[in-house]
Order: structure tokens, then sequence, then C-alpha cells
């Protein structure tokens, strides 16, 4: 079952997961009665007369006051757990909130900053603050599971000690009232919260990992070279799987419109049509030998490089003279 939770302030969206069809009952309760509620209670059982006492301790139900909801109070929604979304981090999940541990010092500046980015983002309002420590005003959820409108306040801090990093959620408000928590909702509000940070940072390191990977791929050295039967191919100087993202967004600069791409073949089917005198001049280099036509450009992986070979419309490789046009094009339009 997914859930559809939003960390609202100011109607500021944080997330959106699509949830199930239904009322808010259907998500929290059993789908059967609850008939078991008008169960008798058990009575000491009377003996006829004449008959032998006989006892048996196999089928004994122990005497004791048993914990917990039953009836409609009891919530079938599956426990929320800590999303694995930063390398090396551990968490720890107790009755108070979250704690997780980072690998380094500066794994966990960094949460910590994408924390103070959470909350600037979604202007969270902030009761007091230190170094070390973040208490939140109020944070509203809207949540298709809840049948009452949900604010938090929770305590965010961090030990540089022992590079650890806590939520505690401190305060619950139900309809704008002030009310104790559970024990369930502080833990599932709490993991909330902790997934929202951890979702943040996972998206940060990705949009960093992909800004530096498209750094990398700039003047990306192009080269003619030949193939281990002599043929003549060209030699980009970057790895494959590099290459075969950033291929298409190249070729379309160059006039190539894309119709098909075949990974497991490194194969990209493209259709041509020569950009006009201006575009070369931009460029900085002379134009491709290439009609307007259909080709097959062939992506072969050489470790650290990558082979490009192209073939026209028919399978038959273009001339060498063909090659020696395009890769000094294709450097040109990965430097830009």
């Amino acid at each position: 079952m997914n859930y559809k939770y939003r960390l609202a302030l100011a109607a500021v969206v944080v997330t959106t997961i699509t949830a199930c069809s239904g009322g808010t009952d259907s998500r929290r309760q059993a789908a059967q009665d609850f008939n078991y509620l008008n169960t008798p209670s058990l009575e000491s059982w009377t003996l006829p007369a004449g008959a032998q006492p006989f006892s048996n301790t196999n089928y004994a139900i122990p005497q004791r006051v048993y914990q917990g909801e039953v009836g409609t109070k009891v919530d079938i929604r599956p426990p929320l757990q800590v999303l694995e979304l930063i390398p090396g981090v551990t968490s720890a999940i107790d009755q108070q909130g979250v704690t997780l541990f980072m690998p380094s010092s500066n794994g966990l500046m960094k949460i910590w900053r994408v924390t103070q980015q959470l909350i600037t983002d979604n202007k969270v309002g902030i009761v007091k603050q230190s170094a070390d420590r973040i208490d939140t005003d109020w944070v509203s959820w809207t949540n298709d599971d809840e049948d009452t409108k949900i604010s938090t306040r929770y305590t965010i801090a961090k030990s540089p000690n022992i590079n650890s990093y806590r939520i505690t959620l401190t305060d619950w408000r139900e309809n704008g009232e002030v009310k104790p928590v559970s024990a369930d909702n502080k833990r599932r509000y709490s993991i909330l919260m902790t997934n929202l940070v951890m979702s943040k940072y996972d998206n940060m390191a990705r949009e960093q990992a992909r800004l530096a990977a498209a750094e990398q791929l700039k003047n990306i050295p192009v080269v003619m070279g030949t193939d281990r039967s002599g043929l003549p191919i060209i030699i980009a100087r970057a790895p494959y799987d590099d290459m075969w993202e950033r291929l298409p967004i190249m070729l379309q600069k160059l006039g190539f419109t894309v119709e098909d791409r075949n990974r497991s073949q490194g194969l990209i089917e493209v259709k041509y049509r020569q950009p006009d005198d201006a575009f070369w001049t931009q460029l900085g280099t002379k134009p491709m030998n290439l009609t307007n036509d259909k080709y097959r450009i062939l992506v072969g992986d050489l470790g650290n490089r990558t082979s490009l070979n192209i073939t026209d419309n028919e399978g038959k490789p273009v001339t060498v003279s063909v090659l020696d046009s395009i890769a000094p094009v294709f450097g040109a339009a990965f430097a830009k």
C-alpha cells in the first residue's frame, strides 16, 4: 500500500506519494467486523456432580493484563522504516525519535546543511537554534490516512563527537489542539520527517553527481583510430556508460533526430538533416560530409574509451573521409 504524505506550511508541499483509494477508515482499520469485542468473558468451569477434577496446563491461559488497542482503534498500516538512501549510514529508532549515525564528520555536516535547506525551502518556522540544535515551530501534515489535521514540532540535533544526527518529535497537535502523542504516532512521524531529510539529501547528491559527470564529459578528446580488424573508427576518450547517456543530447545539437536506441546492442538509429551555415560558423568547424538521410551509430565499449562507427541506411560503413569530417565535429559538440 502506498500512502500520500505532504509536509505543508503556508501551503508549501515537500513531497507527494500517491495514496490508496478509499476513505480514511479503509486505510487504518481492518476490513472485517469487530464482533469479537462482544465475546462473553471466560467463566470458571463447574464440575458436574460426581466428576473427578482434571488439570492440564497445556491449554492454560496466562492471567495478565495485555496492553494495546482493540477494535476500530487498531492501526493496520505497516510501520514506516527509515529509508536507506545515504551510503554508510546506520539508524536507530527508539520511543523518542530517530538517530542516524554518519560515517564521517563530513557526512554529518552535509546532512545538517540539507536539513537547514529543507527548513528554508519550505518556510518552516524555527523557535530556537544553535550550532548543533534546531527546535522547529509547528509543521502541518496533510495525510490521507488521518481523519484529523496533524501538526508536529521537532528537535533536530547533531553530536559532532560521535557523528550522530537525531530527530525527536516534541509536540503533537490535532485540529489545532495540543494533545499527548501516542508511541505509534511519535515513531511514525519521527521516521516520516527523517525520510524527508534523507530524500532531500539523496536528491541533492544525485544532482551534484549529474553536474560533476556533465563537467567531466566536457572537452572529450575525439580522434580517429582503428578497430581490431584495422577498420577506421572514431574513438572518444570517455567510458561507455557516460557516452551512452551523453550521445543523444550531443547528436540532437548537430542536426540528428534519434529514432531508436538499443543499449544491449550499442545501436543508435538516427535521421540527419544538415544545419545551416550559421550553425557551423558558431560551432567553429567545417560541416560533416553527411547527406540528409538515416544512419546507424554503433557504440562500442573499450574500457575507459568508447568507439563510434557509422553505417548508412543500407548498413554499409561510411567512408574514411566521412569519418574524418565527423570526428572534429563530435569533439567540438562535446565541448559545448
